[in-house]
């Protein structure tokens, strides 16, 4: 998944693919685990995709809190 992609997504549909993502790349973690899985390449590919929705999701958060402490400041410079 691209990068792009990801900023198109809605908070939630971001957290709940960051989870699902999550989850497979545990999956394919085991299973390596037990025996080597046929592309292995695919758990590099979801590592990244997981460390692209988790850095979304941490520019958001950021965001988010910066914004609420510019209204913060702002309304304590109103009073």
């Amino acid at each position: 998944m691209k990068y792009a992609d990801i900023k198109s997504l809605s908070n939630k549909e971001l957290v709940e693919r960051y989870k699902e993502e999550k989850k497979r790349l545990m999956k394919m973690k085991f299973q390596n685990a037990v025996s080597q899985i046929e592309h292995p390449h695919k758990m590099k590919e979801a590592r990244k995709d997981v460390a692209r929705m988790l850095t979304e999701l941490n520019a958001r958060r950021h965001e988010a809190e910066m914004n609420a402490f510019e209204r913060k400041i702002n309304q304590s410079q109103e009073n």
